[in-house]
C-alpha cells in the first residue's frame, strides 16, 4: 500500500525522522488493519502490460538530481520563480526523500521569497525537513526571513525559537520582518532581550533595525534610549546609525534633535546630507533645506538621485524656478537617471509655475510612471485651463489600464470646471459615481457645482447639494455661493451664505463674496450689514500681497506702495499704461468693492493695486519680448484681471498670474480662465 504525504506546514522544531517513523507507523497499523477485517484473502494486483500504458497515468523515473538542481538554479536566475517552485513539486512526486544541494534549497527561499506566497514557503521548508537536509546557520537566517517576507510572522517566530543557535544576522532578520510586519512594539521587545543577553555587543546592524522600529512607532522616547545605547557602544561615527538616528527624530517631530545628531557626524556621506535634506523638507523647513544644500554643494560631496528629488520639492515651495532648471540640467550633464519619485517631483514643479511644455517633456520621458506622476500632469493642465489635454491624458490613461484614483479625479473634474466643459465633467463624474472604489467625495461634488454655476445652471447645482449621499461641506456651499455671485442670484446666495458662515465664521473670504453680491446687485443695506457683522466678528482682510521675480531676486508690491526704490517710474509706467488701454476700450469694473474701502476712496486705489504694481515693475525691469509671471496671495480682482488682458495688447507681452485659485495666462487680450475664476 503507497501512502502519500500532503504538503503541510511542518514546523523546524519537528525533525524530519520523526515525520517519517509516525508515517510509516501509521501505514502499518492501517495494513494491519486491513487485513485482519478482510473476510477474503487478499489477491494480489493485476499488472499492466507496460507496452500499452492506461492513458493519464504516470510512472515515476528516478530524478537526475544534478540536473534538477542546476535547472531550478537556472530559472531563479532567470526571475522564473513560479516555475522553479513548480520543479521542485515535480521534484516532490518523483522522489519526495531525496534532499537537494545547499545552492539549490538557497534558489528555491529566493522563488519563495520573490512570490510571498506561504503555501510555497511552507513547501520548501517541509521539503528540506523530509529529505533529512540539514540548514546551517545561514540557512536557517533564509528560511526565516522567508517566512517573514511572505508574512507568516508566528510560524517565523516558532523557527527563531527552535533554531539551535541565533547570530546577530539572525536577530536582525527577525526584528525587521516584525517592523515590516507592522509589529514594532515586538521588534523592540526582541532588543529588549538581545540587549539584555549581549549588551553592547549587539551589533551596529541591529541598532539600525531597533531605531526603524521606533521611527515606525512614533516614540521618541524609545528613540532617545537608543540613542543612548549607540554612545554606550561608541558608534556615534557609524556610518548608518547617525543617519538612522536623524530618520527617527525627524518622523518623531523633533528636528532640533536630528540637526544636533547630524552636526556631531565628523565624515558625512552623501546619505546623511541626503536624511537631513528630507528633515527639513518634511517639516516645511525650505529656507534651512536651501542653506543646507549650499553647505552641501561646497563640501565637496557629491549629489545623487535622491537629492535632486528633495530639492526639487523644496524648490517648487520657494517658487525657485531658476535652480529646478539649472539642477535639471546638471542632472542631465552628469549622466545620472532619475528615478521615478524625481521625475514626478519635477513634472509637479513644472506643472505648478507654469511651465507645461517641459512638464510634458520630462513626463514623455520617464522610464516608468504611476499614477502619482500621471495625476502631477493632470492636474497641471486643468490649473493651466487646458481642459482638452487633461481631459486626453486622462483618457490616455484609461485606454493604457491604469486605475485612477479620487486625486484623478478630482484633477479631470478640476480642469472640466475651469475650462467650461460641462459635458465631460458630467460624463467623468458619473464614471467615478459607477465605481464602487471612487464613489464622489465632497471635493469632487464641490468640481461639479461649481462647474454648473459656471454655465448658470444654478438650479443643477443646488440639486447636487440636495441629493449628496452626504452632509454638504462647506466648500460644496462655497462653490453656491460663488456660482451666485456670478449669476447675481440674491435668493439662493443668501441661504448658501447662511450655510457657509455657519460652518466657517471666520473666514473673511466668505463675507467679501457675499459684500461684492449685493454692491454688484445694488443692495447696498445688506452691504452695509455683511460690513457690520466683519466688525462685530472683529474680522479684517490681510493685506494683498504680489510679487514678481527679477534676476533672481524677488520684489514685493502691496497696494499704493511707495516702498520700492523705483516707486515713481513704476507709477509713471502704470498711468501711461491706463491711458493707453482706455483707448482701446477699457472701462472700469463699478460692481466689486472691499468692505474697509469706502466708494469714493476706492476707484483711485483699485488702479494702483498690488498686482497692477507688479505688472508695471516687470515691464521696466525686463528686456520688451520677455514673458512676465506674477505671484499673489489673493484672488485676482476683476478689474486687475481686465487691465492685464488690456495690456497684454498693448505690450505684446505674455503675462502669467498665478493667484490663490489658480493660473491665468494672459495673451494678446485673452485670458485661459475664459473670463471665469
Amino acid at each position: 500500500m503507497e501512502l502519500q504525504l500532503t504538503p503541510l506546514r511542518i514546523l523546524p522544531t519537528l525533525h524530519p525522522r520523526t515525520v517519517i517513523h509516525h508515517t510509516r507507523a501509521t501505514a502499518t497499523a492501517t495494513a494491519n488493519t486491513v487485513s485482519a477485517c478482510s473476510l477474503e484473502p487478499l489477491k494480489p494486483r493485476p499488472q499492466l502490460p507496460r507496452q500499452a500504458p492506461l492513458h493519464g497515468r504516470r510512472r515515476r523515473n528516478p530524478v537526475d538530481l544534478p540536473s534538477l538542481c542546476a535547472a531550478i538554479e537556472q530559472l531563479v536566475t532567470e526571475g522564473r520563480h513560479r516555475e522553479a517552485c513548480d520543479a521542485l513539486r515535480d521534484a516532490r512526486a518523483g522522489a519526495p526523500f531525496v534532499a537537494l544541494l545547499a545552492p539549490t534549497y538557497d534558489a528555491l527561499v529566493t522563488a519563495a521569497s520573490a512570490l510571498r506566497e506561504a503555501g510555497a514557503a511552507a513547501a520548501v521548508l517541509w521539503h528540506m525537513e523530509s529529505s533529512g537536509f540539514e540548514p546551517d546557520q545561514y540557512m536557517w537566517n533564509r528560511v526565516l526571513g522567508m517566512y517573514l517576507v511572505c508574512g507568516m510572522l508566528t510560524e517565523a517566530r516558532e523557527v527563531f525559537e527552535g533554531m539551535p543557535t541565533r547570530s546577530r544576522v539572525t536577530w536582525g532578520v527577525m526584528m525587521g520582518g516584525l517592523v515590516d510586519g507592522k509589529r514594532p512594539r515586538g521588534a523592540l521587545a526582541l532588543f529588549g532581550e538581545l540587549w539584555e543577553e549581549v549588551g553592547v555587543g549587539a551589533g551596529p546592524r541591529v541598532l539600525v533595525v531597533a531605531v526603524r522600529a521606533a521611527t515606525v512607532l512614533g516614540s521618541v522616547h524609545a528613540g532617545r534610549e537608543l540613542h543612548c545605547c549607540v554612545a554606550k557602544m561608541g558608534m556615534c561615527e557609524d556610518q548608518y546609525l547617525p543617519c538612522a538616528l536623524i530618520d527617527m527624530y525627524s518622523k518623531c517631530g523633533r528636528v532640533d534633535e536630528a540637526r544636533c545628531v547630524f552636526d556631531g557626524i565628523p565624515w558625512r556621506s552623501v546619505v546623511a546630507w541626503n536624511t537631513m535634506l528630507a528633515a527639513y523638507s518634511l517639516h516645511g523647513c525650505s529656507d534651512q533645506a536651501l542653506d543646507l544644500y549650499h553647505d552641501m554643494c561646497q563640501s565637496g560631496v557629491g549629489l545623487d538621485q535622491f537629492t535632486f528629488s528633495t530639492m526639487l520639492r523644496v524648490f517648487s515651495r520657494l517658487g525657485l524656478l531658476e535652480h529646478a532648471k539649472q539642477m535639471h540640467a546638471g542632472l542631465i550633464q552628469s549622466g545620472l537617471q532619475m528615478d521615478i519619485v524625481g521625475n514626478t517631483a519635477l513634472v509637479d514643479l513644472y506643472c505648478k509655475w507654469g511651465q507645461m511644455e517641459d512638464a510634458r517633456h520630462v513626463f514623455e520621458r520617464m522610464p516608468s510612471r504611476n499614477l502619482i506622476s500621471w495625476n502631477a500632469l493632470i492636474a497641471g493642465y486643468g490649473y493651466h485651463g487646458m481642459g482638452s489635454k487633461a481631459v486626453e491624458m486622462f483618457e490616455r490613461l484609461i485606454a493604457e489600464g491604469i486605475a485612477p484614483n479620487h486625486v484623478t479625479f478630482l484633477g479631470v473634474l478640476n480642469a472640466c470646471r475651469f475650462s467650461g466643459f460641462i459635458d465631460k465633467g458630467k460624463r467623468i463624474f458619473q464614471l467615478m459615481a459607477h465605481n464602487p472604489k471612487t464613489k464622489p467625495r465632497a471635493m469632487h461634488y464641490a468640481c461639479v457645482i461649481e462647474l454648473f454655476g459656471r454655465q448658470g445652471l444654478l438650479d443643477e447645482a443646488y440639486s447636487m447639494i440636495r441629493k449628496a449621499p452626504f452632509t454638504p461641506t462647506a466648500n460644496m456651499w462655497g462653490a453656491l455661493l460663488t456660482a451666485c455671485r456670478v449669476n447675481k442670484n440674491i435668493q439662493l446666495a443668501r441661504l448658501a451664505a447662511e450655510q457657509l458662515l455657519a460652518m466657517e465664521p471666520q473666514k473673511v473670504n466668505n463675507y467679501i463674496v457675499l459684500f461684492n453680491l449685493y454692491i454688484s446687485s445694488g443692495k447696498h443695506d445688506e452691504a452695509l450689514t455683511v460690513v457690520n457683522t466683519l466688525k462685530k466678528v472683529g474680522l479684517y482682510m490681510g493685506a494683498a500681497c504680489s510679487w514678481i521675480t527679477v534676476k533672481k531676486k524677488d520684489h514685493r508690491f502691496f497696494f499704493n506702495d511707495s516702498l520700492n526704490p523705483k516707486s515713481s517710474e513704476i507709477y509713471r509706467r502704470l498711468d501711461t499704461l491706463m491711458e493707453a488701454i482706455k483707448e482701446l476700450g477699457y472701462v472700469s469694473e463699478e460692481d466689486e468693492l472691499l468692505p474697509d474701502i469706502l466708494p469714493d476712496e476706492h476707484e483711485t486705489l483699485k488702479v494702483y493695486h498690488s498686482e497692477k504694481l507688479a505688472v508695471a515693475f516687470g515691464l521696466i525691469s525686463t528686456s520688451p519680448s520677455a514673458p512676465l509671471t506674477i505671484n499673489q496671495s489673493h484672488r485676482l480682482c476683476r478689474d486687475c484681471h481686465k487691465v492685464i488682458k488690456f495690456v497684454t495688447q498693448v505690450t505684446k507681452r505674455e503675462i502669467t498670474v498665478r493667484d490663490a485659485s489658480r493660473f491665468h495666462h494672459f495673451k494678446l487680450g485673452t485670458c485661459s480662465c475664459g473670463d471665469y475664476w
